[in-house]
Formats: C-alpha cells, structure tokens, sequence
C-alpha cells in the first residue's frame, strides 16, 4: 500500500499527468495479473542507479572508516529497492514513446499522481513510496543519505528529459531475494485513466487493443496518440 513519507519531495497537486510507455506484453501481463512490476534498482541500464554522487561518497568513506559494513550496507540496499517509473508530462512525449517503446505496437497509460496513491492500496504484503526524481550534478552536487530512500531519487543531469517520479518498495524487511523486480498487487481501473495507442500503429492494432480491453473486464478509455492526427493544410 502507499505510505506518505514527508522526506520525500511529490508533486504537490493529486491531479498531476502521469505516464507509462511499454509494448503490448508487459501492458496485458498487467491486465491479466491485475499486478505491477518493479524493476530491482541495480537492474536499471544507469549503473548509477542507487548510488551517491562523489561529495556525498567521500563523506560516506570517511565514516566507514572505522564501520566497513557502513558503506556496504548502502551497495547491497540496491538489491532490495524495486523501483516503477513514470513520466510527468501534461502532454504526449515523442521522446518517450522513441526511447521505452521497441515497435509500433506500443503503448502509453495516461495516470495522475492520485490515482497513483490510490491504486497501491490492494497490496498488503508491501510498503510503496512515490517521489520525484531530481537531476543534479554528481561530481559537485551532494545526495543527503538521512533517508535510505535517497539515492533513488537522485539522477544525474543527463537524464533531466525524463522528468521522472517513481514508485518504490524495499522489501529489506519482508526478507526476500528479488530477482528481476517484484510484482504488486494494484488497482488497474485507478491505475489507468486513460491508454493512448502508438502515433505509428495501424488501425487493426488499435481494434485489437479495445478488444482485448474489453474483453478482460475493463472499461478504460482507449485513444490513438494525439502525435498521429491529421494535418489542417
């Protein structure tokens, strides 16, 4: 379920757009499990992921000087954080469906920051915590380490087109290994306010979309992204 955590910084309006851009498997895979996945954060193609930048680093190594199991703690804390992003935009984002989705038959779904909140409630096996990504400089700018959930919600510059918040769990206390990422149980007519359709993809693709929709028990309203529509000239 969501925990508000006051350390970490959100989108102060519920009505904040969110997205997700994934192809046509992971999307039914959450409509047939009615489950979100989370990636393991070392599992991420950044292999900052987790980590701190160099100021706060060199603060970490000092105190571990006389405490070695300091700092490892913090190296194998990544095996234990599943992370969901999502993409704040008003908008469609042409970058995003070029960067997160492989072919034509993609897509994207339309959320909020509170429908977020909401759609975590049906997990009762573990704790979620949403929080904005901000985008620093690593080799200047420091990361504080008061919060274990820190170093995941800092990315370095490069990233900033991503406009990040994610959904995280540490399942440190629940006492298991992930493997890949974790599965949680979610809300999906909360989690989903709306689905847009790849600008690129054909109308059949759009048809099987709705019906594969409907026929699952979902009524969710389904679009072709705005990205595709007809030109006035």
């Amino acid at each position: 379920m969501y925990l508000d955590n006051p350390n970490i910084k959100l989108p102060e309006d519920p009505e904040t757009i969110v997205w997700k851009y994934l192809d046509l498997s992971k999307f039914l895979d959450l409509l047939l499990s009615k489950k979100l996945f989370m990636s393991r954060s070392d599992k991420f193609e950044d292999q900052y992921e987790g980590t701190f930048s160099e100021p706060t680093f060199e603060e970490i190594r000092k105190l571990s000087i006389d405490n070695p199991d300091f700092l490892n703690y913090y190296k194998t804390h990544r095996e234990k954080v599943a992370i969901s992003s999502w993409h704040i935009n008003e908008y469609e984002s042409f970058a995003m469906w070029q960067i997160f989705t492989q072919n034509s038959e993609g897509l994207a779904i339309q959320s909020t920051i509170g429908r977020l909140q909401k759609a975590l409630q049906p997990e009762e096996h573990f704790q979620q915590y949403i929080g904005e990504v901000n985008y620093i400089d690593y080799k200047k700018e420091y990361i504080p380490f008061d919060d274990l959930f820190f170093p995941f919600l800092y990315k370095r510059k490069s990233f900033q087109y991503e406009r990040e918040v994610r959904i995280i769990s540490d399942v440190t206390q629940n006492n298991l290994k992930l493997n890949d990422g974790l599965k949680i149980n979610v809300d999906v007519n909360l989690l989903i306010e709306k689905i847009y359709i790849h600008p690129k993809s054909e109308n059949w693709y759009k048809n099987l979309v709705i019906q594969l929709v409907a026929k699952l028990g979902f009524d969710i309203s389904i679009e072709k992204s705005d990205l595709e529509s007809d030109i006035l000239i």
